[in-house]
């Protein structure tokens, strides 16, 4: 069984396999930006009308399109990097937050008023936030990788191999999960885009809600399970610091403005003081 699960990851997951489905995200990435320019266009100019989203109004806004298939790929190598370690997997879910992050960024510049007082627009204030806080994430995920590098080196238990492969059933299991979560959120997206059925927030989170959810409750599954790979102290309060840093960015889809960014930025900060932590408590010697 523990074979079976291996080969059908590596097949699944093969060199061929990630670079196709590259080019996959690639092509409607660039499709998407096309027809999102295109309706635009004539949106604005009287040939159809689809309402006044902000989204189908100005053309920057397009780019908020490809972004969101990039996002897309992330979260599918989220799910490849899984049975790796769980600071890989957590690094990937920072980089994903900071991505949603850029993308509300090209939604919020067409909303942005120059013809009264900077700071009396509400619009104005909500691009100032999310502007600094994507370069606090940069830095707070450049720190925790840089961490993650000097990571010491433990020695290699013997059933390591058994739990890397109930991660990676775990990961075969999301694809389906995944797949489906993209085709719901992708009706929805549409009818929001086009029917105004959902708020600017709700449509800059659509899908992560759900997925950051499931992450939580994978991620804890993970750590039951690691109980019996480990006894180390460190590893498992690591582990449960990481869960909490993720709880806290599934926090941050759940509110706005200024309290969304202190959120997001205080469960990366976590993440990062709690490898921090562990790193220098592995490198102490341990005593019999």
């Amino acid at each position: 069984m523990t074979s079976k699960i291996e080969q059908i990851f590596f097949k699944i997951f093969s060199e061929k396999n990630l670079k196709t489905f590259e080019k996959v995200i690639l092509f409607f990435a660039t499709g998407g930006f096309i027809i999102h320019l295109l309706l635009i266009l004539l949106n604005n100019n009287g040939v159809i009308n689809i309402g006044e989203n902000i989204l189908l109004q100005n053309p920057i806004s397009a780019i908020y399109t490809p972004f969101s298939f990039i996002l897309v790929y992330e979260a599918f190598l989220l799910i490849y990097y899984l049975p790796r370690s769980f600071t890989t997997s957590v690094a990937k879910q920072y980089e994903i937050i900071s991505l949603i992050l850029i993308r509300k960024i090209f939604k919020d510049i067409p909303e942005v008023d120059l013809n009264e007082n900077w700071l009396s627009n509400e619009n104005n204030i909500q691009l100032i936030y999310d502007l600094v806080g994507i370069l606090i994430v940069f830095f707070l995920i450049f720190l925790f990788k840089r961490l993650k590098e000097n990571l010491p080196k433990l020695s290699v238990n013997k059933h390591l191999d058994r739990f890397i492969n109930y991660k990676r059933l775990i990961s075969l299991l999301l694809i389906p999960t995944l797949t489906i979560m993209c085709i719901l959120s992708f009706a929805d997206w549409f009818n929001g885009l086009f029917l105004d059925q959902y708020v600017d927030d709700e449509l800059n989170y659509l899908f992560f809600v759900d997925f950051f959810s499931i992450l939580i409750l994978v991620d804890v599954f993970i750590l039951l399970i690691s109980f019996q790979y480990t006894e180390r102290y460190s590893q498992l309060i690591r582990n449960t610091g990481f869960i909490i840093s993720t709880i806290l960015l599934r926090l941050s889809f759940s509110t706005t403005g200024l309290s969304s960014i202190i959120l997001l930025i205080s469960g990366i900060l976590f993440g990062l003081i709690i490898l921090s932590i562990y790193n220098q408590m592995e490198k102490q010697p341990r005593q019999l």
